[in-house]
């Protein structure tokens, strides 16, 4: 027997029992279009920050099992006081969240009185706790817009910062924050070389690109804008500025089509695999917690994020 049908057998008795759990504990497993192939495979939906977070309040499960990073999770618990939010790895950080600590907020804010805070969704429960409204990739710009004030404060990324500022009339003073995965892995080098390996396709990005690869794209917006545009794009071939697992998603939802990925992965998404899934479920771990006096205000600039923008989920 190879070592690939050994691997085989072992993932489909993973499988099973991640079923039997899901069953028992009456569970729901959400996953980012980032994570891994076989832990998409698993989940009962999939999508970006902005479509999880609505699955998560839709759901009548009364344990959801988070495969993503922890601010992930922790929206999941702030949306979810009455549910049991579990992420499978601790461990499974953020390094863009982790660049706008609670306490330089507030610092900033004391420099930029009676201005909005808008955070990206990618950040701290205790920081949405000092926003006026969250955002994500796919609704930065409406919500940004649905503010009355000319200038808003905007965090912790910068590259998406600046892309709403292209789309908008008010100020954005950006926070000097970036994704790794985005700023420092997909470079004008990169998209440049695949362009040249293959000049018939289309080039998309996340707006969490810096603006100079951004500029080479014929489409930019978030991992949900980025499915359903190629969906309905006539194009055949796609290159793919994002994160790697996106790929899984976009060619099972368009098996006709070809993907070129640029070659980035984010190491906080694929801690999580089909074995931490199952003994997450098993042992009830590791479950995410958020106190109280932070959830109640972080939850406010969530709602307000929730009922600036409408998109659909993606059952798998």
């Amino acid at each position: 027997m190879s070592i690939n049908m050994l691997n085989e057998m072992i993932n489909n008795r993973i499988r099973r029992q991640i079923e039997d759990l899901k069953d028992k504990r009456n569970a729901v497993i959400l996953a980012h279009v980032y994570q891994r192939k076989e832990v998409q495979e698993i989940a009962d939906y999939i999508g970006d920050s902005l479509d999880l977070s609505r699955k998560a309040m839709d759901t009548k499960a009364d344990v959801i099992v988070f495969c993503g990073v922890k601010f992930m999770a922790e929206t999941a618990a702030i949306l979810n006081p009455d549910k049991i939010v579990i992420l499978p790895d601790n461990e499974a950080g953020c390094t863009l969240a982790d660049m706008a600590p609670v306490e330089n907020l507030k610092s900033t804010k004391r420099r930029y009185p009676n201005i909005p805070v808008v955070s990206y969704v990618n950040s701290t429960a205790e920081v949405k706790a000092e926003s006026d409204i969250c955002c994500t990739s796919a609704n930065a710009v409406d919500v940004v817009n649905s503010l009355d004030d000319d200038k808003v404060l905007f965090l912790p990324d910068k590259n998406l910062g600046s892309w709403v500022a292209e789309q908008t009339k008010k100020q954005i003073i950006t926070w000097d924050g970036y994704c790794y995965v985005h700023e420092e892995n997909i470079t004008v080098e990169k998209i440049e070389k695949k362009k040249r390996m293959h000049p018939s396709a289309k080039t998309i990005v996340h707006p969490e690109c810096h603006e100079s690869v951004r500029k080479l794209a014929d489409f930019i917006g978030g991992t949900g804008d980025l499915r359903r545009h190629v969906k309905q794009d006539e194009a055949t071939e796609f290159i793919v500025g994002t994160e790697d697992g996106i790929i899984h998603a976009l060619k099972k939802e368009n098996p006709d089509k070809i993907f070129c990925p640029v070659g980035t992965i984010c190491t906080g998404m694929k801690r999580i695999n089909l074995e931490k899934v199952m003994l997450s479920l098993e042992r009830m771990k590791y479950r995410v917690y958020v106190p109280e006096d932070i959830r109640s205000k972080s939850r406010i600039a969530l709602i307000e994020m929730l009922k600036a923008s409408k998109t659909e989920t993606h059952k798998i």
